[in-house]
């Protein structure tokens, strides 16, 4: 395990949404995740970033001496550097200086376990890393000089530069592929006119554990940031019958880079398809407030701030005190309090959900002739039946169907029937 100093900066008149001992908190928990060890902490304070270092060479020289004196090799700053001052920092301090953006791509790449996450996880990784080898071959030795010569080390990162622009341009043609596919099974989701609710929340929300509850599925949970990073969908079937689909999105953080977004854009792309959003957030977090305006400004950036929101405020298990759980349906639209551990409240939320979704299901009369029995059993399953009546000739039913089925079961009975 990597001993580290984390660096935590705040510039003067630069608003934040949370302290500079709260960042602090998160880039620990950051830092945990990616496997390190947090020796020590600082907060650096100054009126504009430097050029060349981003903090002030006295906070640099003293950050080096913290470093030398517990023999830390790491030092992760909860900001992003430019290529310049990440290589001038590590000059200074004499360890490896490791920004947020890479330090969020580092348990990025742990966490990825589909194709498709890889794919995106690779391909934000190498486009981080693209500018940053400018300047490497300097530090190579050059064995010829003079006009019209290159030494090996300017070879060797254009070669680098080469291989990494390649790698890029494939990558981005299986993701194309990929997002294809997604969308390929997107239109067969519509067409089947299955609703579609997706979990957004700031990460470790508990959102992975939500739909576990809901759906009886075996997705991966864990205490720690960035446990899910791939889209998982689920199905979910409504008390009247009604059949929607479930989908966990990767959680959000703050200040999450931005060019993290846009690798992540066509799993979140499911977002903008949704029709109901569930935002899940930790309620036992004191800065569960903080939290949710990060979210809603990622689902600003992502342009679906439109749609119906039910807030759950999970956790609830972890309160000792719940009396003031009531202020906080004033704060938030549509709040329903759950454990999706102890799955309390669960009955609940799923009558929301069935409350703010579009009512895919018709009323429907329908007559079986008796040698067609075996779609009863199909009505049954997918319907929600108010009156059945059985008769010489076969069974009349009436109840509510999924429109498609319904269609369905008129083109079978009438080809059947002719």
């Amino acid at each position: 395990m990597e001993k580290a100093c984390l660096v935590t900066s705040v510039v003067d008149k630069e608003k934040e949404i949370f302290s500079a001992r709260q960042r602090e908190s998160e880039l620990s928990d950051l830092a945990k995740t990616a496997g390190a060890e947090p020796i020590d902490k600082v907060i650096c304070r100054f009126k504009k970033v430097t050029p060349n270092l981003f903090i002030g060479k006295g906070k640099a020289e003293e950050i080096s001496l913290i470093c030398r004196q517990a023999d830390i090799s790491t030092v992760i700053f909860n900001n992003d550097l430019s290529p310049t001052q990440q290589r001038n920092l590590e000059s200074v301090l004499k360890a490896k200086v490791i920004d947020r953006t890479q330090l969020i791509l580092d348990i990025f790449s742990r966490n990825a376990r589909s194709v498709e996450g890889k794919v995106q996880v690779e391909l934000a990784q190498l486009e981080y890393l693209l500018p940053r080898l400018s300047g490497k071959g300097v530090m190579l030795s050059r064995l010829a000089g003079g006009i019209g010569t290159r030494g090996p080390g300017e070879q060797k990162l254009e070669v680098d530069r080469r291989d990494i622009r390649r790698r890029i341009a494939r990558l981005k043609k299986d993701f194309n592929g990929l997002r294809r596919h997604r969308s390929t099974m997107r239109k067969k989701r519509i067409n089947a006119s299955l609703p579609l609710v997706s979990l957004v929340g700031y990460t470790n929300a508990g959102k992975s554990s939500l739909i576990n509850a809901l759906t009886n599925s075996g997705q991966i949970v864990s205490n720690s940031l960035f446990t899910t990073l791939d889209s998982v969908s689920r199905v979910l079937t409504l008390p009247k019958n009604q059949k929607i689909v479930i989908s966990d999105t990767v959680g959000f953080l703050y200040n999450l880079p931005h060019h993290l977004i846009e690798a992540f854009k066509a799993t979140l792309e499911e977002l903008r398809v949704s029709d109901l959003l569930m935002h899940v957030i930790d309620v036992s977090d004191e800065r569960l407030n903080e939290r949710s305006v990060c979210v809603y400004e990622v689902l600003r950036q992502l342009e679906v701030t439109d749609k119906p929101v039910i807030t759950v405020l999970n956790k609830i298990d972890k309160l000792q005190d719940k009396s003031w759980l009531s202020r906080l349906k004033h704060d938030f639209p549509n709040t329903v309090f759950v454990s999706a551990k102890n799955r309390e409240n669960l009955d609940i939320l799923v009558l929301e959900i069935e409350k703010h979704l579009p009512n895919t299901l018709v009323e429907f009369c329908l007559f079986i002739p008796t040698e067609h029995l075996r779609f009863i059993d199909m009505v049954y399953t997918q319907g929600c039946v108010s009156k059945i009546e059985y008769r010489n000739n076969g069974v009349y039913i009436e109840g509510s169907l999924p429109q498609v089925l319904q269609r369905k079961l008129n083109r079978l009975l009438n080809i059947k029937n002719t």
